[in-house]
């Protein structure tokens, strides 16, 4: 950082871009230890980050439920990464998932409600969550996740 201060470039860049940002918050993410480990897989695909803010208190019993409930959602390996939040906004959990496109999304997400046990554990984790949020991304020509 004392490198960064002392670049003349750096502070423009950073001045400029404070013009542009309206708010800005960090993280810092812990993966589910039932998880798979996020690995780079060949594309195209579209990626989906589902958020959701659970009530204070129910991080363990969220977990419990995932530990089982990722099995149901892992057939065609979409299943990225799970993380929870240490530092910043706290009882935050953050699903990352891999489809083709929109339409294998569906298919999937629609495919688990005719599992076995996948309609119970969306039962019991539903009065968990606070708020959730579901973002479509677009990887960068540069991301290992295409």
């Amino acid at each position: 950082m004392s490198k960064l201060r002392e670049n003349q470039e750096f502070l423009q860049f950073r001045k400029a871009r404070s013009n542009m940002l309206l708010s800005r918050k960090n993280q810092l993410l812990l993966e589910f230890s039932f998880w798979n480990e996020p690995l780079p897989r060949p594309g195209p695909n579209i990626y989906e980050l589902r958020s959701y803010q659970l009530r204070p208190g129910t991080m363990i019993e969220w977990g419990n439920y995932w530990a089982r409930a990722i099995r149901f959602r892992q057939d065609g390996d979409e299943a990225v990464g799970g993380f929870f939040s240490q530092i910043g906004q706290l009882y935050m959990v953050h699903h990352l998932w891999a489809y083709k496109d929109l339409q294998t999304r569906e298919d999937i997400r629609n495919a688990a409600w005719h599992k076995h046990g996948w309609e119970e554990l969306v039962y019991y984790t539903v009065p968990l969550i606070q708020e959730m949020e579901s973002r479509i991304m677009i990887p960068q020509k540069t991301s290992p996740l295409q």
